[in-house]
């Protein structure tokens, strides 16, 4: 597992750079603590208070496209399970500490990169929403 990438996955990059090309400015891989929980959103506006995560398909067993490995599965399950229970975790940690979560699939990224901008842009415009913002499906 030592070849996948924590951070500067091509999903995120792509992301960032439509995001920059926008001229929305923001911090990458900021390290934030809330409620115990720390934690580096993909993306972050410190000013809006708005977290962003670029998830993988896999990595965070998403509804449509996560795969379940055959080989060593109860490993695989238990492992993908543990990562969908962080998440969680982490949503209500910063929800706690007053930021809102905006979680991408990595596949909508890929596919409709102008509208996950465009959701980004919406979570910044109404920055003093007390709503979280969450991904459809989670």
């Amino acid at each position: 597992m030592r070849g996948n990438r924590k951070a500067d996955t091509r999903p995120e990059v792509a992301l960032r750079s439509a995001l920059h090309a926008s001229g929305v400015r923001f911090r990458k891989t900021l390290l934030l603590t809330a409620g115990g929980v720390r934690v580096r959103p993909d993306i972050v506006f410190t000013h809006a208070r708005l977290a962003v995560f670029v998830d993988g398909c896999f990595w965070h067993a998403c509804p449509m496209h996560g795969t379940k490995p055959g080989a060593n599965a109860a490993y695989w399950s238990a492992k993908l399970s543990r990562n969908v229970q962080r998440d969680r975790l982490v949503d209500d940690a910063l929800a706690g500490a007053n930021w809102r979560v905006l979680r991408l699939w990595e596949h909508d990224v890929c596919s409709d990169l102008p509208s996950c901008v465009a959701r980004i842009c919406f979570g910044l415009a109404n920055a003093h929403s007390p709503i979280r913002v969450l991904s459809e499906g989670q």
